[in-house]
């Protein structure tokens, strides 16, 4: 790993992030009759994208908005804008990602056609309206009325698989905002994450923005990295990193697979394991340190793999360290839809060994070749055994490479520690299928003794 390039500048990131800021404050104050500093921020957007394709409509749509005049397509195009620049800003992180790791960077995907906007067209635009009213009143201008136009919104999507991706989004934004509520009284406006929900929701409601089809599927070998627990109140996802070896010898590849499930606020730690182990056995294979054999299994163009049981069988042991060393310097990523083009979204596996440790106040941080390297423990979940105090002896780890609050960030997903002269693993998804170890028994049985309680609870209000 090239770790000269963690903190060398890139050229033109801190403008577009300015002119993405210069809009987020714009949209925070509400878009029905705008300032001046409120124009300044959308002809700053405008000015951003004048190179582009985007360039006139952009200018027009930036025009009509600081004149108190702008439509839902003016809306469409600031936000179309917006995510442009970010999606800038993703390439360039990208492309310095690959150069650091020493891998190929690839073109990004072809987005699919827009279709006709069939019998689901009055649904789209009805998300796109109430979406525009929110622009309109600003997150300042925030009030229930407003959120709970959403409610009805979301109901008449939830039914169509197509429009399920659009309905989520726009569910949990509106339990955000509703939280929030009035916009008035909040101290601090998170403006970048919800303008980031409002316009990729807007996109959304575009016609087959949505759509994300099967391109194929593949046949090899599944070689685990490691396990990224994702929690949130109501819900929780496990996504598995890994890389595939095509049983045709061709281009290993860099690929992910992912299982989620709805949750009630009281499963947590090693609970969470109990929801998602039924449905995927991948996560077993991982916490196990196994391969798995594909068959002919569903990929999309971006690397994630639509996991189908059938088609996946458990193969011969494949620990991550040893994977990250042999197999991951060639394995290469797919390219990222042009929707999904943002800095939060990179996540690239990578192998870092002989740094030291530095475990303060201000958090934990790997030196490399005299090079700093934010760890993000935070992100390590309590469902695992791998804990601070392992990272903080570790000498060895395979992580993903992230990009947060302006600075590149690990994310550990394993680590190598020395124990008694000899290299001992330890994985933060080792309890996903299932663990002897003594700490995660007694997790697991308290989590077990909730979740049969709530299973018998719902039971009961179901027989009712």
């Amino acid at each position: 790993m090239r770790a000269d390039l963690l903190t060398a500048p890139l050229a033109g990131l801190d403008e577009a992030l300015a002119a993405v800021d210069g809009f987020d404050e714009a949209l925070t104050g509400g878009l029905l009759r705008p300032g001046p500093g409120q124009a300044a921020g959308l002809a700053g957007l405008a000015d951003a994208v004048a190179g582009s394709p985007l360039a006139a409509r952009v200018a027009e749509a930036a025009e009509k908005t600081a004149a108190a005049a702008a439509g839902e397509d003016h809306f469409v195009a600031l936000a179309a804008a917006r995510c442009a620049l970010l999606g800038s800003v993703h390439d360039a992180l990208a492309e310095r990602v690959a150069e650091m790791l020493g891998r190929p960077v690839e073109a990004p995907a072809g987005e699919p056609g827009p279709s006709g906007a069939g019998p689901a067209g009055n649904l789209l635009a009805a998300a796109r309206g109430w979406l525009c009213e929110l622009a309109r009143a600003g997150w300042r201008g925030l009030d229930h009325d407003t959120v709970a136009g959403a409610a009805p919104v979301v109901a008449a999507l939830l039914p169509d698989p197509a429009l399920r991706r659009l309905a989520v989004l726009l569910d949990g934004f509106a339990a955000e905002l509703a939280a929030s509520c009035p916009g008035s009284a909040l101290e601090r406006v998170p403006a970048r994450r919800w303008a980031d929900l409002w316009s990729r929701g807007l996109l959304l409601t575009l016609p087959g923005a949505a759509r994300t089809p099967v391109v194929g599927a593949v046949t090899g070998r599944l070689l685990p990295l490691g396990v990224d627990l994702q929690e949130h109140a109501t819900a929780v996802q496990a996504q598995v990193h890994a890389v595939f070896e095509p049983a045709d010898g061709g281009t290993a590849r860099l690929v992910r697979a992912s299982v989620s499930a709805a949750k009630p606020d009281t499963v947590v730690g090693a609970g969470l394991w109990q929801l998602l182990r039924p449905h995927m056995s991948l996560l077993a294979a991982a916490g196990e340190g196994r391969a798995v054999d594909l068959d002919a299994m569903p990929v999309t163009a971006e690397g994630d793999l639509v996991w189908d049981e059938d088609r996946a069988r458990t193969g011969e042991p494949a620990e991550a360290l040893a994977t990250a060393r042999v197999a991951l310097p060639a394995a290469a990523a797919f390219p990222v839809a042009p929707l999904d083009r943002h800095p939060a979204r990179i996540a690239a596996p990578a192998l870092l060994e002989g740094y030291a440790v530095e475990d303060g106040a201000d958090g934990m941080v790997f030196l490399l070749a005299g090079h700093r390297l934010a760890v993000d423990a935070g992100r390590v979940p309590a469902a695992g055994p791998l804990t601070r105090e392992a990272l903080a002896a570790s000498g060895a780890c395979v992580g993903l490479l992230r990009w947060d609050a302006g600075e590149f960030r690990l994310q550990p997903l394993a680590v190598e520690r020395t124990v008694r002269g000899k290299g001992v693993a330890v994985h933060a998804g080792a309890w996903a299928g299932g663990t002897t170890d003594k700490a995660g028994v007694r997790a697991e049985k308290a989590a077990a003794d909730a979740v049969t309680v709530l299973r018998e609870r719902a039971g009961k209000l179901l027989r009712k």
